[in-house]
């Protein structure tokens, strides 16, 4: 059986875009306010960038298919994301306030660094999983630039302090990998899970 539509257990509003441009019919399915989301983005000691950012997404895929069962909705596949910036092994994470962006954008200045998105969807028992991993050139960016951008706003609520999408993209001389990747979700990996589920075209 072919479901009608998918549940994005997401708040990006970047995702649930990525998945309309892949004509796929969505509904959220968001964290209740009983439920500590953030709690499920701490970083284990040791642990490595990609093995971070797919332990999260798998985390956030089996608090989705609870939360779906609790609430009772009707059944169809559920799809989840999560999106980590790397340089070398250290994990940038999201910034606590305008300072801390700037903090993170002047590591990444004039260097390279990997953006990893982890996608896993669940449906009726089962679990499809991949990972995108795509590599991002920062020009050296000038300390006045960093701080126009970082009391912006735009960086808040990003890993690595920025959108690839956004302002940010002055900043970026090259990318190599998945652009759709880097902004949260990864095309041509979704669209191979949901075709493995029987819900892509």
């Amino acid at each position: 059986m072919t479901p009608h539509f998918i549940y994005l257990a997401s708040q990006s509003p970047r995702r649930s875009q990525l998945l309309e441009q892949l004509g796929v019919t969505h509904q959220l399915l968001l964290p209740g306010a009983d439920e500590d989301s953030e709690a499920l983005e701490v970083v284990l000691s040791g642990e490595k960038p990609r093995q971070y950012v797919q332990r999260v997404t798998a985390l956030k895929l089996d608090a989705a298919l609870l939360r779906l069962q609790r609430l009772g909705l009707p059944d169809a596949p559920v799809l989840c994301a999560d999106t980590t910036v790397a340089l070398g092994e250290d994990i940038l994470g999201k910034p606590l306030d305008a300072q801390d962006a700037q903090r993170l954008l002047g590591q990444l200045s004039g260097r390279t660094h990997q953006v990893f998105t982890a996608v896993a969807l669940g449906w009726r028992g089962r679990v499809a999983q991949a990972c995108s991993a795509s590599d991002v050139v920062f020009a050296t960016l000038q300390p006045e630039a960093i701080a126009h951008y970082a009391v912006s706003g735009e960086p808040m609520g990003k890993a690595g302090a920025y959108a690839v999408q956004g302002r940010a993209a002055a900043f970026i001389a090259r990318i190599e990998g998945s652009y759709s990747g880097i902004m949260g979700l990864p095309l041509f990996e979704t669209a191979q899970l949901l075709r493995t589920m029987g819900a892509g075209e």
